[in-house]
């Protein structure tokens, strides 16, 4: 299987040539991919762990040079899985410009767990960060809460990310929470829209958001990724 850049052609699979394990959930089935990544090995590894999940079209790029012509090629994909470190710029400006283009969804998968690089890359629009240290399953868990619209902070980050969210002269600590407001952020955790919360709990769309409303005032934060991560450092959400 040859290695995707420019002028080269993306990574195809069927879906019915799939093992019957691997069977992509039918939100992630056929959904295109840019994977952007200097390390070629690294880089084949990601993708043929997509093809798995059920990507129709796996593109790649080794720079931001790269990415930036790929993306002005095929136009937004339905998600993009970069690095942070690329030889030719960072990859928090390459977040901003994708989001600024209209790409929907963003994963940063890293080496480093530095605050400040973990808190720029939600700040510039990703929805989940991974570690290339973590396991195959947490990268796998992340990237499939991404795909259903949610937000993600590798377990290793979270307590990073949100020590970021602190506001002088505010507790945010998630034990205010009501139980109600715990199951509303469970759900965001799940990657569920406000729409999928309130079918699961009975609730109407505004009562939702006036939900998420509360907790952000009670956390210092109406970022949906920082709330999780200050609930999942406490352990009030899985």
């Amino acid at each position: 299987m040859a290695a995707v850049g420019l002028g080269q052609a993306a990574r195809t699979t069927p879906a019915g040539t799939l093992p019957a394990n691997m069977v992509p959930h039918p939100r992630e089935e056929l959904f295109t991919v840019l994977v952007v990544d200097d390390h070629p090995l690294l880089r084949e590894a990601i993708s043929s762990r997509l093809l798995q999940m059920g990507a129709g079209t796996v593109h790649e790029a080794a720079s931001m040079a790269e990415a930036k012509a790929r993306a002005l090629a095929t136009g937004p994909c339905d998600l993009a899985v970069l690095d942070l470190g690329l030889p030719d710029g960072t990859g928090v400006d390459l977040v901003t410009e994708l989001r600024s283009q209209g790409w929907p969804r963003i994963v940063v998968l890293a080496s480093s767990d530095d605050p400040y690089a973990v808190r720029a890359a939600f700040q510039a629009g990703a929805q989940a960060y991974l570690l290339k240290s973590a396991s195959p399953t947490v990268v796998t868990d992340g990237v499939r809460r991404v795909l259903d619209g949610g937000v993600y902070a590798d377990p290793n980050v979270a307590p990073v990310l949100a020590a970021g969210t602190r506001v002088p002269g505010t507790d945010n600590t998630p034990r205010e929470l009501s139980a109600r407001e715990i199951e509303v952020l469970q759900l965001v955790a799940d990657g569920r829209s406000n729409k999928e919360i309130g079918e699961t709990l009975n609730l109407s769309a505004l009562t939702v958001k006036s939900h998420l409303s509360r907790i952000g005032r009670k956390l210092g934060t109406g970022d949906r990724a920082q709330m999780v991560a200050l609930a999942m450092r406490a352990g009030v959400i899985r």
